[in-house]
């Protein structure tokens, strides 16, 4: 039995499997990224948020006289 013939065609076959692993890597590489990229901006959403929710429980519960008074010198 010659084993000639199979030489060339398991080159093939792993120079196929080596490039679609690359491939693979790639995008695994970017979707990677775009989920930080995501991450950030959700970090970044959720810090105003925090901010705004602070700003309405001190408004909540300060008295009234003093709301009141404040947005007075708002205006």
């Amino acid at each position: 039995m010659d084993l000639g013939p199979l030489v060339p065609i398991v080159a093939i076959v792993s120079g196929l499997g080596w490039g679609w692993l690359g491939l693979q890597k790639r995008r695994l590489a970017h979707e990677a990224s775009s989920s930080s990229d995501e991450a950030r901006d959700l970090r970044a959403q959720n810090a105003k948020l925090s901010e705004r929710l602070a700003v309405l429980e001190r408004i909540a519960t300060d008295k009234p006289s003093a709301l009141t008074r404040e947005i007075e010198e708002l205006r």
